[in-house]
């Protein structure tokens, strides 16, 4: 009887030391359907500016939406120079709104949709270039740069959003993810 408790000890601290030595395989996150789908048929978005031209990005806390980005661009001593700089289409799709908002802080307003769920929005702009229902590519100007807005005042900027499915959603631009409180300078690549 001892030699087969010492038997069974063996086999329960050998199996015990097989289990601590092996590997747990732990299942990693698996993206949804709708966040696959999102992925696959995101256009390839590129920066709503000239191309060579350096912006600052900036997507702060609190700020509405969620997930939108605020676009600065400076002269080579540092002062903002954004008014009236082009607007360009991030990616090519039709102009689903054109027009000027009195009901949200959005004022001058373009949003194209590219398809497969996907629009962009771009506010506060001085000028809109392009009407509802203008197809529009890829690097094409749609406006400029502006500070409007029925509700508050602030300098200029570019105010910019993807849109997927109804929802402002993180951007992805040249291939950076635009995580929430980034805030970074980017050389645009749009119509390089």
């Amino acid at each position: 009887m001892y030699i087969s408790a010492r038997r069974l000890l063996a086999a329960v601290s050998a199996a015990a030391a097989l289990a601590l030595a092996t590997p747990v395989a732990v299942a990693a996150p698996q993206a949804t359907a709708s966040q696959t789908e999102a992925q696959r048929t995101r256009p390839a978005f590129r920066m709503p500016f000239l191309c060579g031209q350096v912006w600052r990005g900036n997507n702060w806390n609190g700020h509405s939406p969620a997930h939108s980005i605020d676009w600065n661009h400076y002269d080579a001593a540092g002062n903002p120079d954004d008014f009236g700089r082009r607007v360009l289409a991030s990616a090519g799709g039709e102009v689903l709104t054109s027009h000027y908002s009195t009901s949200n802080g959005y004022g001058h307003t373009i949003v194209i949709g590219h398809g497969n769920g996907w629009r962009t929005r771009y506010a506060h702009l001085s000028e809109r270039t392009v009407a509802v229902g203008t197809q529009v590519t890829r690097g094409q100007v749609i406006g400029r740069v502006g500070a409007s807005s029925a509700i508050y005042e602030f300098p200029p900027h570019l105010h910019y959003e993807q849109i997927h499915n109804g929802s402002v959603v993180v951007s992805v631009v040249q291939g950076v993810v635009w995580s929430d409180f980034l805030d970074r300078r980017l050389t645009s690549t749009n119509g390089c």
